[in-house]
């Protein structure tokens, strides 16, 4: 991973983390900067599995590395939307 990919793959996860936060249903209780949070970890573990997986480098748009990383924010929201409304 290269540090264009982990810059790219910060910005694309203020992207990503307001999308997995539409993915996952109802009402979450965290704010702009968990969802933000998430959303940059979502891309940085989906970029890089996507490159442990072989599809980091094709041509054109990254749609599976895209998929993966919404799955693991919309994840990441749930998980943490879950531990903070049980306190």
């Amino acid at each position: 991973m290269h540090i264009s990919s982990i810059l790219t793959a910060v910005l694309i996860g203020v992207v990503i983390g307001v999308l997995g936060r539409l993915a996952v249903p109802g009402r979450q209780h965290i704010g702009v900067l968990w969802t933000l949070t998430v959303g940059i970890a979502a891309a940085l573990a989906g970029t890089a599995l996507a490159g442990v997986w072989g599809l980091g480098d094709t041509r054109g748009v990254d749609w599976a590395e895209l998929l993966m990383q919404i799955a693991l924010a919309a994840a990441g929201v749930w998980a943490l939307s879950r531990a903070k409304g049980f306190r």
